[in-house]
């Protein structure tokens, strides 16, 4: 049962892969965001750059922060540098039904892109096998492999299959994929290949005799060849790592090696748990092996083995040639294990020595500490490795080689200047994307797209790449490589053991690749970001800011803004959520009666720009359309500094009626207007140049009248309410002319319609009749009546290049053949096709909309024909969540004049965005960037009649739109705010992490905890003189926290009361407080609930505060530094203070400290008295009271739910009922429904629990 929504889908990613998997030459990155999958294409763009501070950190030039431009480092590129930038773009998303735990690349025999398959796999050992299938433009099963109810042999006390981690691991050569689950179980899954090249390699006629045919790699005659006809893979098998070996009793990773013949995978593992309390009882635990499987017999041999590693290695990652062999990867250490079994390490702080007998190379100065750490390869030929901290930190690890044989590796740190800081957190996931470019996912922070370079590479670019030709222009470099983003780099078969062609590559590389080298050789720039609002560990709601300053009069607002925390560590922040755009006012004019705008942007003939727009692109003009009860008139502006000036001396006649449509021909020279009954056409002064009548004037009353037009240079269409259609063209004068029609346009029957300039030929529509007068690549979309599509490819109109007459069926998939039976049409209205993206990257979409004014969005794309090799047009459906508000009224209705609505209009660059804008009672605008799908977002001024791009001085990129009351006013959108998860969000960074929050309404303020990481050190005790012997210079850090107010109007900190060392905010919470005993006062105070963590071995403690937001006098020039904290209660705590909330009717508070929750109450002389308690069980993870009602709901994140009644008289809190299982509680509430009550409760995995509390 679907009983919720998500208010925005994931934005944190946990995997990411790189792949050729739309076809076998693309290039595309999957990420996964816990429940959803999502497909890139990568794109080259060239992006203005400029240095910071004159230093070489630079930046991505923005200077009205354009969608799609990002931070960048820019190395030695100066002022007016223009470098290849790599930008993602989605091409499609998916949501999965579980949690993704793995990714994974296979090559099978046969796909039906060409390209590679994916293998992804789910919590509970589930594993499913995708390809891309072109046909739907969308991912197609293979299978699904299901190991949770495999029947394994399984200890009573191991943990449950639900409880282990289950990822997945794939052989170079796509041989087969192993499945950990469990506690020390693989699931082995074979594949179809070829016959191995490399051993055909060793073919020699004197010995081997005659040469045969490469057979599948793991066939068993004819029945296995038949199977793989039918399937890629073959019978899968589970193993367990005990048979064998016994002593594979605490697996800790698993991971398939490159350079073998068979498939063969590395395993870290220990024989008895590793623990750091047993450290000088159990220095070095792990053990790590090699083993080989053997895939026809089913069996598993070990190659090597090496006893004796550092208790604290976690992870195992296969490195290619020229490095060859694995890194093991542990807190204190870095281990490299060839292929022959020697080892060299290296200790990075000064516990890697110290806690280890292995002998490692001593770089303890780093003092790094690699928990959360990630390790990706420089490039598939680069003998060095990126090493990205769980800080955000970048280094680069540095390997010497002799021949085949690694002697030694270094590390080194990259520094803030070279973009060793332009990460803010840990990494979730990396992958290569391309030369010089990777993608690094995080759960903590935006994901980048990371760019480097050498500082050689940047001297030989500076003198022949980005060059100036003899007439100024700046050159565009190469961005195949960048675009394809594919290395030249062999296949990764050539990587493997054996190859001839990879033994040359680092005899090479042994010149120049050593520990020698420096790491300010590279140089690190953001090219692209992946917005993560996660994770949230706390929310609040409040007041936007316009309520606060005062609701204009006459306008209902009564929207709230959601408040979360987001990021950790230096990523960490806020981020507000609105569900509407709050655009900003520039200005504002009063036309009287005005019902439609237009702004027109001219140039003059004599700029010497026919070609081309001036780089401005301002608009010159602004149109108004004027209706009272018995005029109809228009009127020109032209927009100036100081205002509108009306048009008084030109050619223009505001008696001529009412204007339809306003556009620009002739390369923006032609101006014309549309009115009912005939064409206007002025030249860039509004000089009358020529008047198209439509009809004769003693006909004109009975003479179809223009409803709606559309303009693509050097095209008009117009669509009349006789349901027809007229075409005109300009010819170099700007002179129109009526084209000739064809039999299918004079049958009419056509309600609305569209022109496009398909100038990238998305389309790829080519008319069957040449046409030597073509001019473009002009498409022309018609909506029949009948609900149908035709595409006409201008100027020839004689016959449709496109027809789907199934259109109205609304089908997920839109062919020309696509035709059912059904009574369910869709009463479409209207139809356009425009651009929708941001300054990386847009693409056209059908855009429809029905009378009951709902949005129906289409992705255009091309299917292969069966047995030819043309493609064909199809139109794929895009999900759209939002319902309409409003119905929208035909154009034959009676009332329609009285009831008119506006087409929808698509708007260029609206602060970088091309997007689409519906006017009416609910008007919305469709935003997409590069990296997201199409989100419509309503505004909050409603209704709108109108609303048309500007682009002047003072409102740069902005819009014009005309309001409920006639007002035409001047905005722009919110400046730093984002649309991709269909929320109008803005991030405010603090730096450090935020625990809790919440909203102090009086004072319009957010009291918000935040934590910072402190050196730890042993204070001098008597009872442990020991503790004066520390020498240790790498010391642990502990969290200290800091209450913080944040003010609504700046969003800037205005004051802050330090906690003590080790002390860290679990809650803060807004209550309605009694403050004396007496007179019953009650004022809205803070309550802030901690915890002083003090190790494991002691038991952790907690204070309650309690803060008054009290007025003070401001600072100079900082009117919103008016409100300071003041402590009026701080209570000491047994046990850690971990949820809050307000209980009762007489102001008391009620804590959830250590295994109690108790109610307390406070006093006069600053203390609180508890007055009842109940016990409670581990660990009392959220509190909440339905109020009024003295119903207290106590969640356990071990136990459960606990449903419990508070009474006043006398004070008790009593038990009234138990969740029926165990739940991880990590929120929960009411759900009262009528007089049912209802438990809403979340747990660590996930899942929604709805329980009922039925007495009877």
């Amino acid at each position: 049962m679907q009983c919720y929504t998500e208010l925005t889908p994931p934005t944190a990613v946990t995997h990411s892969l790189s792949l050729p998997f739309l076809s076998a030459s693309a290039n595309n990155l999957v990420i996964a965001k816990t429940s959803l999958l999502q497909i890139f294409a990568l794109k080259a763009v060239l992006t203005d750059t400029v240095p910071l501070n004159g230093t070489s950190t630079g930046s991505h030039r923005s200077s009205t922060n354009v969608p799609g431009s990002s931070t960048a480092l820019t190395g030695t590129l100066q002022r007016g540098d223009r470098a290849p930038t790599t930008k993602l773009v989605l091409l499609a998303q998916y949501e999965l039904s579980g949690v993704v735990t793995s990714l994974a690349r296979v090559k099978i025999l046969k796909s039906k892109s060409g390209g590679e398959a994916l293998l992804v796999s789910l919590r509970n050992a589930k594993v499913s096998l995708v390809e891309w299938d072109p046909e739907c433009y969308s991912i197609s099963k293979i299978s699904i492999h299901l190991y949770e109810g495999e029947k394994v042999l399984r200890n009573p006390w191991e943990p449950a299959e639900d409880d282990n981690v289950s990822y997945l691991t794939v052989d170079p050569r796509s041989r087969c994929a192993a499945l950990k689950f469990g506690a020390r179980h693989l699931a082995i899954i074979p594949f179809h290949q070829q016959g191995d090249d490399l051993v055909m390699d060793d073919y020699d006629p004197d010995i081997d005799g005659e040469k045969t045919e490469p057979k599948l790699s793991h066939g068993k005659g004819g029945e296995e060849e038949k199977m793989a006809e039918k399937t890629p893979y073959g019978p899968s098998f589970v193993v367990s790592m005990l048979a064998l070996d016994p002593t594979l009793l605490h697996p800790v990773h698993v991971a398939f090696l490159y350079e073998y013949r068979e498939p063969t995978f590395g395993v870290l593992y220990s024989q008895v748990a590793s623990s750091v309390s047993l450290l000088p009882e159990r220095r070095d635990t792990l053990s790590y092996t090699v083993i080989t499987l053997d895939l026809e017999q089913r069996a598993l041999t070990a190659l090597l083995s090496i006893s004796n590693l550092p208790y604290d290695m976690f992870a195992v990652m296969p490195l290619q040639l020229p490095i060859g062999g694995s890194l093991l990867i542990g807190g204190n250490e870095l281990i490299h294990v060839d292929q022959a079994g020697k080892t060299n390490g290296v200790a990075v702080n000064e516990f890697g020595k110290t806690s280890t007998s292995f002998s490692l190379a001593d770089q303890s100065d780093l003092g790094f500490r690699l928990e959360g750490s990630l390790v990706q390869q420089l490039g598939h030929e680069s003998s060095e490795l990126l090493l990205v901290l769980g800080t955000g930190e970048l280094a680069v690890i540095g390997f010497k080689i002799d021949g085949r044989s690694v002697s030694g590796m270094a590390i080194r740190l990259v520094s803030a200047q070279d973009g060793g800081s332009l990460l803010l957190a840990g990494p979730s996931c990396a992958s290569l994307v391309g030369r010089g470019r990777m993608f690094v996912g995080s759960e903590d922070s935006d994901s980048v797209v990371l760019g480097w370079s050498r500082r050689l590479d940047k001297l030989k670019r500076q003198r022949s790449g980005l060059g100036v030709d003899a007439g100024g222009a700046v050159a565009t470099p190469d961005l195949s490589d960048v675009e394809e983003g594919i290395d030249d780099d062999d296949d990764d078969d050539d990587d493997l053991y054996a190859s001839a062609k990879t033994e040359e590559k680092p005899k090479q590389a042994a010149t120049t690749m050593d520990a020698s080298t420096h790491s300010d050789e590279y140089r690190f720039r953001t090219h692209d970001t992946i917005e993560n609002l996660g994770p949230i560990r706390s929310a609040s709601l409040g007041k936007p800011q316009r309520q606060v300053a005062g609701t204009p009069e006459g306008q209902e607002d009564t929207g709230l803004e959601l408040m979360t925390t987001s990021g950790r560590g230096r990523a960490g922040g806020l981020t507000t959520f609105y569900r509407q755009i709050e655009s900003r006012v520039i200005e504002s004019h009063s036309i009287p009666n005005a019902t439609r705008i237009w702004t027109v942007s001219i140039i003059r003939a004599s700029d010497g720009l026919s070609s081309e727009r001036q780089p401005e692109d301002l608009d010159n003009y602004l149109i108004v359309s004027t209706e009272s009860e018995d005029d109809l008139r228009s009127a020109a502006y032209r927009l100036t500094p100081s205002g509108l000036e009306e048009l008084k001396d030109e050619d223009f006649e505001p008696d001529a009626g009412a204007t339809i449509e306003v556009g620009t021909l002739n390369n923006g020279t032609r101006i014309v207007q549309v009115l009912a009954t005939e064409l206007r056409i002025f030249d860039a002064d509004f000089g009358l140049a020529q008047i198209i009548p439509l009809a004769e004037e003693e006909s004109m009353e009975a003479a179809p009248k223009i409803i709606h037009a559309s303009f693509a240079d050097p095209y008009v269409l117009l669509v009349r309410d006789d349901e027809s259609v007229m075409i005109l063209r300009a010819d170099e004068g700007g002179e129109l002319d009526e084209l000739e029609q064809g039999a299918s346009l004079r049958r009419k029957g056509f309600r609305f319609g569209c022109l496009y300039d398909d100038s990238s030929d998305v389309f790829r529509l080519e008319s069957e009749v040449d046409d030597e007068d073509d001019a473009g690549n002009v498409l022309m979309f018609l909506l029949t009546v009948g609900g149908g599509l035709q595409i006409f490819r201008l100027p020839s109109l004689g016959q449709f290049v496109y027809r789907a007459e199934g259109l109205s069926l609304l089908p997920p998939f839109l062919a020309p053949d696509f035709w059912r039976r059904s009574q369910a049409k869709e009463d479409l209205r209207e139809i356009l096709v425009a651009e929708l993206g941001d300054a990386s990257h847009k693409t056209p979409y059908l855009v429809l909309r029905s009378g009951s004014n709902d949005i129906i969005l289409y992705q255009p794309y091309h299917s292969s024909i069966p047995g030819r090799p043309d493609t064909t047009l199809h139109f794929l459906k895009i999900p759209n969540p939002q319902f309409t508000k409003t119905s929208l009224p035909s154009f034959y209705d009676a009332d329609f004049e009285n009831n008119r609505r506006e087409p929808m209009r698509a708007i260029n660059d609206l602060n970088g965005y091309s997007t689409i804008f519906l006017p009416g009672q609910a008007p919305t605008f469709i935003l997409k960037s590069a990296s997201s799908p199409p989100q419509l977002i309503n505004m909050r001024e409603k209704p709108i009649q109108c609303l048309t791009r500007l682009n002047t001085s003072k409102c740069q990129r902005g819009f014009a739109y005309l309001d409920q009351k006639g007002s035409i006013k001047f905005a722009q959108l919110p400046a730093d705010c984002q649309y991709h998860t269909g929320w109008v969000t803005r991030k405010i960074a603090f730096g450090e992490d935020v625990h809790a929050l919440d909203y102090h309404e009086p004072t319009a303020t957010y009291v918000v905890g935040v934590s910072k990481q402190v050196d730890f050190k042993l204070q001098d005790d008597e009872t442990h003189p020991e503790w004066t012997l520390e020498t240790t210079t790498f010391l642990p850090q502990v969290e200290q926290g800091v209450v913080k107010l944040l003010d609504h109007g700046t969003w800037s900190i205005i004051d802050e009361y330090p906690l003590s060392p080790a002390e860290v905010v679990m809650s803060i919470k807004t209550m309605n407080l009694e403050i004396s005993e007496n007179t019953h006062q009650r004022l809205p105070l803070i309550v802030v609930g901690t915890a002083i963590i003090r190790g494991e071995d002691l038991p952790a403690q907690g204070r309650i505060y309690v803060f008054n937001i009290i007025p003070v006098v401001p600072e100079p020039d900082r009117p919103e530094t008016g409100h300071r904290l003041k402590v009026i209660a701080k209570e000491e705590i047994k046990g850690a203070v971990t949820a809050l909330s307000e209980v009762g009717t007489q102001g008391f508070l009620l804590a959830a400290q250590g295994q109690k929750c108790m109610v307390r109450g406070l006093k006069e002389d600053g203390s609180l008295l508890p007055v009842a308690f109940i016990d409670m069980q581990c660990y009392t993870s959220v509190v909440k009271e339905l109020k009024g009602t003295g119903l207290c709901l106590m969640g356990d994140a071990v136990k459960g739910v606990w449903l419990v009644g508070y009474y006043e008289d006398p004070y008790q809190l009593r038990l009234f009922g138990k969740s029926p299982s165990h739940i991880e509680v990590l929120a929960a509430n009411f759900l009262p429904d009528g007089k049912q009550l209802y438990l809403v409760v979340a747990d660590a995995n996930g899942n929604i629990h709805v329980l009922q509390f039925d007495p009877e």
